[in-house]
């Protein structure tokens, strides 16, 4: 039996398991301080009621011999596919209900994406990066470049004409930077991928945090997008469900490689080693397009927005470079005084006792950097502010 020797390939430790061993350290040895966590991108506000309503009946349907529910279909059911379909109809982007899949997250389908593309694919992802984009891919064998997204450019990369790639991973918002594409920046990466022959796997996980009219939630709002884009999205953020688990990705049945329907192809994938996401969390995911969901989950979104607005007008009374805070819950920020990530996130944490990301555990040109989010208490993210502003 032979292991995947892919796996030396990789980082000894996950950029959060780093943070957490240094965490419990502090508090192990300090048990009396009281630590504020802006790391880890983890919400705090609970379910909202029409979702917890609709999960207590879903349980109750599991309970009578005429409701109950055993295996679902593979792709999801109609109930949930329609309302995501209608969702992104409301925004501007035509979906059909058999273009989508529902599934447990976005993480677990960036993943599996690659079992449906040949090895030793050229993999094009941004630096600094969300880890699971990069590590799955070095798993898999492949071969991977940067599009390097700097200070310069605001950390959103265009595409380079004289570059062959294959695969290229978009995040907008983007996690950990908080950039936004436009609509004429991405209509450059679509047309880009169609002339190039390669897909987009486009990471929208945080759309519902975009508040600016004229900026994409989808990109499939940009034309040309079906013939070379797959949308991943997730309910985590967008309406707390990130120990609930789930999330739904989209393929255009225009999307075609090598003579092959890749719709047909992701189906034939799920059928082979997904059972489906629960009816229970199912029938709870669409409580959250209803029209009382969306007003609630609505609340639960500006209660993170007002964090980051606090965020950013502490950045900006401290004269501090960063972005995002604004369409997105992260703020990408450069490093006071010149430090270097990781001692920027010993300062906070030792000194100043607030926990963030440093922003070299994302990519080199992550050095310098630092993310904070918008996903702690109200009374939590003004006294990190004050913490932070006191030490500037």
């Amino acid at each position: 039996m032979r292991v995947n020797k892919n796996y030396a390939s990789l980082k000894n430790n996950y950029l959060f398991a780093t943070i957490s061993s240094k965490v419990d350290e502090f508090k192990s040895s300090n048990p009396d301080k009281k630590l504020i966590y802006m790391g880890i991108g983890d919400i705090t506000r609970p379910l909202c009621g029409a979702v917890v309503d609709e999960l207590k009946k879903a349980v109750e349907d599991m309970a009578g011999p005429k409701t109950f529910k055993g295996y679902g279909p593979y792709q999801g059911y109609d109930f949930l596919r329609n309302c995501v379909c209608k969702y992104y109809n409301d925004h501007g982007a035509k979906i059909d209900p058999d273009e989508v899949f529902i599934s447990d997250g976005a993480k677990s389908d960036c993943a599996n994406m690659l079992d449906i593309f040949d090895n030793n694919q050229i993999i094009l992802i941004p630096d600094p990066v969300y880890p699971v984009y990069l590590d799955t891919n070095v798993m898999a064998g492949n071969k991977v470049i940067f599009a390097d997204a700097t200070e310069e450019n605001n950390f959103l990369p265009l595409p380079k004409g004289d570059l062959d790639v294959d695969v290229i991973y978009i995040c907008s918002p983007n996690n950990p930077t908080g950039a936004v594409y436009d609509k004429k920046q991405l209509k450059l990466w679509v047309d880009y991928a169609n002339e190039k022959g390669a897909i987009i796997l486009f990471d929208s996980a945080y759309e519902a945090f975009i508040d600016e009219k004229t900026l994409p939630r989808s990109i499939f709002e940009i034309q040309g997008a079906r013939t070379c884009a797959i949308e991943i999205c997730s309910l985590s953020k967008t309406a707390g469900f990130t120990g609930t688990r789930c999330g739904f990705t989209i393929i255009p049945k225009e999307l075609k490689r090598d003579g092959n329907i890749v719709n047909n192809m992701w189906m034939r994938h799920q059928t082979t080693s997904f059972n489906g996401v629960s009816y229970i969390i199912q029938r709870g995911a669409a409580a959250v397009f209803t029209e009382i969901g969306q007003k609630q989950v609505g609340e639960n979104l500006l209660y993170y927005k007002k964090n980051a607005e606090i965020i950013s007008h502490s950045m900006d009374e401290m004269k501090i470079w960063y972005t995002g805070g604004k369409n997105s819950p992260y703020i990408w920020l450069k490093c006071p005084n010149s430090m270097d990530s990781w001692e920027f996130f010993d300062l906070l944490l030792n000194d100043l006792n607030i926990v963030g990301t440093p922003g070299s555990g994302f990519g080199r040109n992550g050095q310098g950097f630092f993310r904070l989010t918008a996903f702690g208490t109200h009374q939590d993210t003004i006294e990190a502010m004050k913490r932070l502003k006191s030490f500037i």
